[in-house]
């Protein structure tokens, strides 16, 4: 037997989702529009081109603005019954308020798990396409002269093609009180799921005595694999600063953990895209409750001003935050995971306290 939602529930839900699309795909649009006006003189490709920037950018948008949609169309959806009485006429059939929020909640939290969704994929991306668009650069992919440490050694590459899952020229050196144990140089290697095979390799072995180096041997081998779990987008996006998915920024930090090395602006990546938007789940329940229940006596500009500039503050003092994180001046815990759990203390001692019903 399947459950279907009561007609409230229905009601509520449809409204708030018209609003969402509506406010998030027009938001969106303005701003790809505006981006792509700014830069329509640098963009130096043919037509085609121009429409595929626009898409990109559009993509990028929806998944910048979509926390911010979703509140605004809770102040929309709200304020809109309220005015017409609707909001009024449902508590008067005994409807609670944590009833009634119950549908839009839902919404908001299944547009959440959307793009949480979306942000595995190369939805993620967009802005990295259209940012080679713009330059001109139709097969800028390459990413040259690299060197990082990988566990206890250290690895020099010429050239990465994230597309063809090639490294070109690569070395590594193993290193070991000031002195190279020994050196492993590939003309190539390819990616082949979880790490790298680096074909017709040389390794070189350095023999020391008392010190010093006195001879070395070489021994060679037709492929052999290292630089475990270092996918392609990885290495690109740590040395080009590039973007992450979510999967690929969790497989990150997992990786930097396992190699000692600084995670911070790869966390904050990832709380950015897992963590942040749970402000907007968290204002919209703030924004339910606190707004008027009733038109009688309100004031309609000043109640509309302070719930969008409210929204737009905590937008941009979290969005702030972020960026100190990411750049290591905080911990992305203190500055991204933090506020937001604050926020939502906040969200539940008001869902627990406000007045539940009005008669």
């Amino acid at each position: 037997m399947t459950w279907t939602p009561p007609l409230y529930f229905r009601y509520l839900a449809k409204h708030y989702l018209r609003n969402l699309l509506a406010i998030l795909f027009g938001l969106a649009f303005a701003f790809a529009a505006i981006d792509y006006f700014q830069h329509i003189q640098e963009l130096d490709v043919s037509g085609n081109y121009k429409i595929l920037y626009l898409y990109y950018m559009w993509q990028e948008a929806l998944g910048l603005l979509y926390p911010l949609a979703i509140v605004f169309a809770l102040i929309m959806t709200k304020l809109s019954f309220v005015k017409q009485n609707t909001m009024g006429a449902l508590h008067a059939f005994g409807y609670s308020k944590k009833r009634l929020l119950a549908p839009i909640m839902f919404v908001a939290a299944l547009t959440y798990g959307i793009f949480i969704v979306l942000h595995t994929t190369s939805f993620s991306y967009a802005k990295d396409k259209a940012a080679v668009l713009l330059e001109n650069q139709l097969n800028a992919y390459d990413v040259n002269n690299l060197f990082f440490k990988y566990n206890d050694t250290f690895v020099y590459m010429k050239k990465l093609d994230p597309v063809h899952k090639r490294l070109e020229d690569i070395t590594i050196f193993k290193v070991e009180n000031y002195k190279v144990l020994y050196t492993i140089h590939a003309p190539y290697a390819i990616f082949d799921g979880e790490g790298w095979e680096a074909y017709n390799a040389r390794i070189k072995h350095h023999i020391y005595e008392k010190g010093k180096l006195v001879r070395y041997t070489i021994e060679k081998k037709k492929h052999i694999k290292t630089l475990k779990g270092y996918k392609p987008k990885i290495i690109e996006s740590l040395y080009e600063g590039k973007a992450l998915n979510i999967i690929d920024a969790y497989n990150t930090w997992k990786l930097l953990q396992t190699q000692h090395l600084n995670s911070e602006k790869i966390r904050a990546v990832f709380y950015e895209k897992t963590i942040m938007p749970l402000f907007a789940l968290a204002l919209v329940i703030v924004l339910f409750f606190k707004l008027p229940f009733h038109a009688r006596m309100m004031r309609w500009g000043l109640v509309i001003a302070l719930a969008l500039g409210s929204t737009f503050v905590v937008w941009g003092l979290l969005f702030g935050l972020y960026q100190i994180g990411s750049n290591g001046v905080l911990s992305p815990e203190i500055s991204a995971v933090l506020p937001v759990a604050l926020l939502w203390v906040y969200a539940a001692y008001i869902f627990f306290t406000d007045e539940k019903r009005i008669r």
